[in-house]
């Protein structure tokens, strides 16, 4: 019964292709908003978590606003890793330079930091080292470039072990880090180069403290505890001020990140869901027509002993498989214009089709063809075989 009724679905919409076309439209138009909105506030949303990922979940970034006239020391920050909850630490100060290397002259970013800088974020080289111990304990004049700094003033040649001035200076290059394509990254226009960080105060004649420093827990799960380790002893060291400084939990910024990305994909689904209920309504009023057309048949049927449920269920699969097929051409349509968006992105974001999203489309779609089919159904179910027959149309 329910394959012959879904055949005489087909063979009615068949019937009128251009009608059940412009019917199935506002289902299709209703999944297309739902698919692609959603499917594209989710991929930006895992393209963000992923760029934000990439500065570190488990990881404290301390700014000092007012030293109170007692600047922040490198043996402030010796004396915060000996806390048992602190697993490492460094400092960050930055100014800008002029690198020269031959004739290639490029403006640049120099940062001065600890070793522990480049295990925080887990950085890759391509060639060479990243800082190391002996290099801040004799201040050595030693420099790793950005993958972008080599090629610019390099060219195909490998640097290290090369002499680079910056601002005059000689320092002889060591490393080469891979090319970074974090968020932060994105964000800087500047080529990028590392220095220990007593060189670079000494370079840029740097009086105050330090007022930038990022910190680690010793167990990634202890975050709550090393922030408290933190904010304690910077509120000993600037005098019980804590408007001195700002403790920043890099997990939290992940939790706003999804917070607000949730927020704007129910937005957005509702708003999608809204065309949804639109294109049922089409659904509805092209069913009642088609009952209405279809009169004489349901007088037919009854009088050679079709019951009330199956000519119900009848009009009612008819609704269903309405809404199904514009479901699906949606969804086929939606796949397409998520990939152009790839394309347009030029790679930044791969959008793609999120199974949850059409599940929940496909569930919407099924609910349509029932709610805005059941009325006509039902109608078409209550005609009297007697008055049908005699109606003329």
């Amino acid at each position: 019964m329910i394959f012959q009724s879904i055949r005489m679905a087909f063979e009615s919409i068949t019937a009128n292709k251009i009608r059940s076309f412009l019917t199935m439209l506002g289902i299709i138009i209703g999944v297309i908003a739902l698919v692609v909105l959603v499917s594209l506030v989710s991929s930006a949303s895992d393209s963000v978590t992923e760029q934000v990922g990439t500065l570190g979940t488990d990881l404290l970034t301390v700014m000092v606003m007012d030293d109170k006239g007692n600047p922040l020391k490198q043996g402030d920050l010796a004396e915060l890793s000996q806390n048992p909850a602190i697993g490492q630490i460094a400092p960050l100060t930055q100014t800008l330079v002029t690198a020269r290397h031959g004739y290639a002259e490029e403006a640049a970013t120099l940062y001065g930091t600890y070793p522990a800088y480049g295990e925080i974020y887990r950085w890759e080289m391509k060639s060479g080292r990243f800082l190391k111990t002996p290099d801040i304990d004799n201040s050595s004049y030693v420099a790793v470039l950005s993958l972008e700094a080599a090629e610019k003033l390099y060219g195909q040649q490998d640097p290290v072990g090369e002499s680079l001035l910056l601002d005059g200076r000689t320092f002889t290059v060591i490393g080469v880090m891979e090319e970074d394509t974090s968020l932060m990254s994105v964000m800087t226009t500047s080529i990028k180069i590392y220095a220990p960080y007593g060189v670079l105060t000494r370079l840029s004649e740097m009086r105050g403290g330090i007022s930038n420093f990022v910190v680690t827990p010793s167990n990634p799960r202890s975050m709550d505890e090393a922030e408290e380790a933190v904010t304690a002893f910077m509120e000993r060291r600037l005098r019980n001020d804590s408007d001195a400084f700002y403790v920043f939990n890099q997990s939290s910024l992940m939790e706003v990140v999804g917070t607000v990305t949730d927020m704007l994909s129910y937005l957005l689904g509702g708003i999608a869901a809204i065309s949804l209920l639109v294109g049922g309504i089409g659904i509805m009023n092209i069913m009642l027509v088609s009952v209405t057309e279809r009169t004489r048949e349901i007088g037919i049927r009854k009088a050679i002993g079709a019951s009330r449920g199956s000519i119900l269920f009848q009009f009612l699969i008819e609704a269903l498989v309405v809404s199904l097929l514009g479901c699906a051409i949606g969804i086929l349509l939606s796949f397409g214009l998520l990939q152009v968006a790839t394309l347009i992105a030029g790679g930044l974001i791969t959008f793609f089709l999120s199974f949850q999203v059409v599940v929940i489309a496909l569930a919407f779609s099924v609910a349509i063809g029932v709610l805005f089919g059941i009325y006509p159904a039902y109608k078409a179910a209550a005609k009297h075989p007697i008055e049908a027959l005699r109606y003329e149309g």
